[in-house]
């Protein structure tokens, strides 16, 4: 068995979770998610805990049994309490400012770069050059995020692009000249 998949996940007071033919509903204060779950895994859902099982014990189902139960708990968390993920902006007259689900970002392009976020995931700038990302698919705000950064990742000669906050850009050494 799968040590992550043996853990039971515990269901705050503010979510209600359903489980019907494979087919997992969480909702929770933020909004409502939904997953279809593998035919091989199954939830138990009892006194506010979900403890996820394997249906016939192979290297495939103990692999699903992991993945499953960090999934179903990012669901939970998700609609309980959301997910931020914070992006950088680093180099002179890099910006952004944002005007409803669009983010229009200065990278040093010859013109601007508009991004539409999905529905799922909000947006706040702070200060031109730190972006805020909010949602409740811890999936869905790690590809947006991944998305931005890719419109002009961290070069590592002075650090200029997108960055994630917690992510440390190692530098190289420029040219040096001939003595």
């Amino acid at each position: 068995m799968s040590r992550v998949g043996k853990k039971t996940i515990c269901i705050p007071s503010s979510v209600k979770v359903t489980y019907s033919e494979h087919l997992l509903n969480v909702k929770g204060e933020k909004g409502v998610l939904t997953r279809l779950v593998h035919p091989d895994i199954d939830l138990n859902i009892e006194n506010q805990n979900i403890n996820v099982t394997m249906k016939k014990d192979d290297r495939v189902s103990r692999a699903l049994q992991g993945l499953t139960r960090s999934l179903v708990s990012n669901m939970v968390i998700g609609v309980d309490k959301g997910f931020e993920r914070v992006l950088q902006i680093n180099g002179i007259g890099y910006r952004a400012t944002i005007k409803g689900q669009t983010i229009t970002f200065n990278l040093g392009y010859s013109s601007p770069v508009l991004f539409d976020l999905q529905e799922s995931v909000s947006a706040t700038v702070d200060k031109n050059n730190t972006i805020k990302l909010f949602g409740i698919d811890k999936e869905q705000l790690g590809q947006v995020a991944a998305a931005i950064r890719k419109l002009r990742p961290p070069e590592p000669y002075k650090g200029k692009g997108i960055k994630y906050a917690e992510e440390h850009i190692k530098r190289k050494a420029g040219k040096t000249g001939v003595k």
